[in-house]
């Protein structure tokens, strides 16, 4: 394989799993150094860690920055930048949900889903991109959600999180046009993760139906392809995403989503 990113450094939030470690074992097979980021389980953040160092040559950290708290994600950027001498590419990957109609909706999960679902892409970029500004190039990824777009019931706090994250692409994308630097948006479709494995059944709960009415149904009803989308797809469009021939793309939110927006 090829060492398309080789001499770059990747922050990643949120790879301990799913998408995000999917993107962080790619990029690390084209030869960026990779800061993984997340919380949980230490035999299996340990895991994590070591299949991203395995797939590629360049160094691999670990920060267990917790995305609610402003203080620790710019002490992990600059630990990215201490480690690795740069800080190339920023991949806003962390994400939490939770579903429940408004009315019930606690106010903890709201302030909790916001904090780490749109303000901590805010603490990132802001501590990101000092850096790259002084390197001359950047590239700048948020994993939204196609709820960037649209909306769904039960799910107030993370589809106002993805529609801000958009807001936010493509503010900075339009402060950094002329910088070299590069900011989009993925925003999948139903893509099978944890997180997704976890809707299932508070889904399930809101609408009073059976887990398998919730996939059928609800998640890949909206999706014409009736699939979920693939991690590798997300992490393949990353990966062009950090190359030359996407320089010209920037501010762009980019759905994977099966056909789901078309509609």
């Amino acid at each position: 394989m090829s060492e398309r990113l080789a001499g770059k450094s990747a922050v990643i939030t949120g790879s301990t799993s799913g998408i995000g470690l999917g993107i962080a074992r790619l990029l690390a097979a084209h030869g960026a150094n990779i800061l993984v980021n997340g919380l949980g389980d230490e035999k299996l953040i340990d895991a994590a860690v070591s299949s991203v160092n395995d797939a590629g040559s360049g160094k691999v950290e670990f920060s267990p920055a917790n995305m609610i708290q402003p203080d620790e994600i710019s002490a992990m950027i600059q630990c990215a930048v201490d480690s690795f001498g740069a800080l190339d590419i920023l991949v806003n990957n962390a994400g939490i949900q939770f579903v429940s109609p408004v009315q019930e909706f606690p106010v903890e999960k709201w302030d909790d889903i916001i904090a780490i679902n749109l303000s901590s892409s805010f603490h990132t970029i802001r501590a990101a991109t000092p850096h790259m500004l002084a390197a001359g190039w950047g590239r700048i990824i948020n994993i939204s959600s196609l709820h960037a777009l649209v909306a769904s019931p039960f799910k107030v706090a993370y589809v106002s999180a993805k529609h801000g994250v958009a807001g936010l692409t493509k503010v900075v994308a339009l402060e950094l046009a002329q910088e070299n630097i590069t900011v989009n948006s993925i925003a999948p479709g139903y893509v099978e993760t944890p997180l997704v494995t976890g809707q299932i059944a508070d889904t399930a709960r809101a609408r009073g139906i059976s887990e398998e009415e919730v996939v059928r149904d609800v998640m890949l009803a909206a999706q014409p392809t009736k699939k979920f989308v693939q991690i590798d797809e997300i992490a393949e469009l990353v990966l062009f995403l950090c190359g030359d021939a996407a320089a010209s793309i920037t501010g762009t939110i980019l759905p994977v989503d099966g056909g789901w927006s078309a509609q």
